[in-house]
C-alpha cells in the first residue's frame, strides 16, 4: 500500500512540476520580451461601421451603468450600432426596454434583441445578433463591465496595420479590487493571467484567446472560424483557436485597459470558476486534435497545448491535499529517502508561480510589495478551490453537458456597497462545502501529525491546504447564511 500511495503521490508531484514550471518559462519569455512595445497604431483616419454586442441575462443592478457607459463612447453616432442582446427572464427586460427607447430618442442606433429561448446561451445570443449586426467589427462588453469612453479610439487603428488581425483584446482592469480580500485575490489572480500569459504570448508569437469581453473582433473573421459555437462553456476560447488556426492574427493592448466588476460573494466565484475549468476542458477536447493536426510549428503546438490543458491539474492538486497527510507516517517509518530526496526538488515550481505573480504585480502597481503579501492566501486559495474545480474537471472529461451559469453582478463598487440584500445572491451551498471542511480537518490533522513528528519541511504545505479548504468552505456557509439570513428578515 505504501509503494501505491508514493507513486501516486509522486505521479501527482510529477504533473504539478510539470505545469507549474511554465511559471519560468513564462518569465524567460516576459524578460526576453519586456522591452517589446506594440507599434503605435496612430489616430483613426476613417470611422468604419462598428456593432457593439452587449450579452445579458438578468443584469438588473448593472444593465443601467453599462448601457450609459456604451452611450458615452467617444464615436460617431452613425457609425455605432449598438446591440442589447437580452435573454434576461425578470426585471431586466423592462429596464432595458426603457433604457434602449431613452437613448434611441437621443439619437443612438440601439436595439433591444430578445429570444424565444436561451439556446446556446451566451454563444447563441452573440451569434443571434451577428446575423443583423451592420458593423465591420464587432465589440463585445459583458454587464460587468464599464466601457471606457476612448475604447475605440485606441483599438480599432490596429486592423488598419494589418488585415491579417481578426481580434484585439483589452486588459482587464478592476472596478472594485479593494472591496474585500475576496476580490484582491482575484484581481491578483487576472493580473497574472492578462500581465503574463495573454501580454507574454502575444509578444512571443503564441496564441492567445479572446476573454469574452472587453475586446473587438473582425466580423469577417468570426464567420470564417464558423461562428460562434456553443458545444463548449468557453465559447471566446473555442472560437480563438479555431480563428488562430485559419491563420488570424490576435493583438493584445497590456496598456489599455476595459474595468470590471469582480465577483464580491464567493458562492458567485466558484460557479464562475466552474464554468471556466469545465469549458476549457471541453475546449481543450474539441480543439486539441486539431492543433496536433495543423501546420503549425512544434512549439506553438506545445504552448498550445500546455495552454489548453492547464486546468487538469485540479483533480492533482487535491490527490496532492489528500496524500500528503499518509507520507508522514510512512516517511517517518523510514526506507523511502531516496524517493522523498527527489521529490523535495518539485518545490521549485512553487517558486515558479511566486516570481509569476510578483512580474504582474510590478508591472501594473506601485504598491506591489502590498500586494504580494497577499500571496499565501492566494496559494491557500487556489489550493482550497481544488474539490470545486475537480469536479468541473471531471464533468468537462465524461462530456456532461450542463447549463451556463452566469456569474450575478450586484454594482458593488466601494466598501460601502452591500451585495447582501440582492435577489441574485446564491442562498445555498453546493455540497462539495461538506468535502471542504472534512479536507480542512484532515489537513490540519496533516500539520499536528507533521508537528509532533517533527516532519517541519511538511508544515507549511498541509498549512496552506487547511487554511485554503477551510476558508473556502467557510466563506460559502458564511455567505449564504448570511443572504438567507437577510431574505428571511424582510
Amino acid at each position: 500500500m505504501q509503494d501505491y500511495i508514493i507513486g501516486a503521490y509522486f505521479v501527482s508531484l510529477t504533473i504539478l512540476f510539470l505545469f507549474g514550471s511554465s511559471g519560468f518559462i513564462m518569465i524567460y519569455y516576459y524578460l526576453k520580451h519586456r522591452n517589446k512595445r506594440h507599434e503605435p497604431a496612430g489616430n483613426l483616419k476613417e470611422y468604419p461601421m462598428v456593432t457593439l454586442q452587449l450579452p445579458l441575462y438578468n443584469e438588473y443592478y448593472v444593465v443601467e451603468r453599462l448601457l450609459k457607459a456604451a452611450c458615452a463612447m467617444d464615436y460617431p453616432k452613425d457609425k455605432l450600432e449598438i446591440q442589447v442582446l437580452d435573454d434576461s427572464t425578470d426585471e431586466t427586460i423592462a429596464t432595458v426596454a426603457n433604457l434602449v427607447e431613452h437613448y434611441r430618442q437621443s439619437g443612438f442606433d440601439i436595439n433591444h434583441v430578445r429570444r424565444d429561448s436561451r439556446t446556446g446561451f451566451k454563444a447563441g445570443a452573440l451569434k443571434e445578433g451577428l446575423k443583423t449586426a451592420k458593423g465591420e467589427f464587432i465589440a463585445i462588453f459583458d454587464a460587468d463591465f464599464v466601457p471606457s469612453p476612448d475604447f475605440f479610439e485606441k483599438t480599432l487603428p490596429y486592423f488598419y496595420m494589418d488585415s491579417n488581425i481578426g481580434l484585439v483584446q483589452t486588459r482587464w482592469e478592476h472596478l472594485n479590487s479593494e472591496y474585500s480580500f475576496l476580490t484582491r485575490v482575484q484581481a491578483m489572480a487576472l493580473d497574472g493571467h492578462f500581465v503574463i500569459e495573454q501580454n507574454v504570448r502575444n509578444k512571443a508569437g503564441f496564441f492567445i484567446n479572446f476573454n469574452g469581453t472587453g475586446g473587438i473582433w473582425r466580423k469577417e473573421c468570426i464567420l470564417d472560424a464558423g461562428n460562434w459555437e456553443a458545444d463548449t462553456l468557453t465559447e471566446d476560447l473555442d472560437l480563438s483557436y479555431r480563428a488562430q488556426l485559419r491563420g488570424w492574427k490576435f493583438k493584445f493592448l497590456n496598456d489599455v485597459t476595459s474595468p470590471a466588476e469582480l465577483p464580491s460573494e464567493i458562492n458567485a466565484l466558484k460557479s464562475q470558476q466552474f464554468r471556466w475549468t469545465k469549458g476549457a476542458i471541453e475546449t481543450a477536447r474539441k480543439i486539441l486534435p486539431k492543433v496536433w493536426k495543423s501546420d503549425i510549428s512544434l512549439e506553438k503546438k506545445i504552448h498550445a497545448t500546455f495552454h489548453l490543458s492547464n486546468n487538469i491539474v485540479f483533480p492533482f492538486i487535491l490527490a496532492a491535499g489528500i496524500l500528503n497527510v499518509p507520507l508522514i507516517f510512512i516517511k517517518h517509518q523510514g526506507g523511502y529517502e531516496t524517493y522523498f530526496s527527489i521529490m523535495a526538488v518539485f518545490v521549485f515550481a512553487f517558486i515558479g508561480s511566486f516570481l509569476f505573480y510578483l512580474y504582474s504585480q510590478k508591472d501594473v502597481y506601485k504598491d506591489w510589495q502590498r500586494r504580494m503579501l497577499l500571496f499565501p492566501l492566494f496559494m491557500a486559495g487556489s489550493m482550497g478551490f481544488a474539490v470545486n474545480n475537480t469536479k468541473a474537471v471531471i464533468e468537462g472529461l465524461i462530456k456532461k453537458k450542463s447549463e451556463f451559469v452566469r456569474t450575478p453582478k450586484y454594482s458593488v463598487v466601494d466598501k460601502k456597497d452591500n451585495w447582501l440584500d440582492k435577489k441574485y445572491v446564491l442562498k445555498k451551498f453546493n455540497y462539495t462545502v461538506i468535502i471542504e471542511l472534512l479536507l480542512a480537518l484532515y489537513c490540519l490533522f496533516g500539520v499536528a501529525a507533521s508537528i509532533y513528528y517533527l516532519e517541519l519541511a511538511a508544515v507549511p504545505f498541509q498549512l496552506l491546504f487547511s487554511m485554503g479548504f477551510g476558508l473556502v468552505a467557510w466563506l460559502s456557509i458564511k455567505h449564504a447564511w448570511l443572504a438567507r439570513k437577510l431574505s428571511a428578515g424582510k
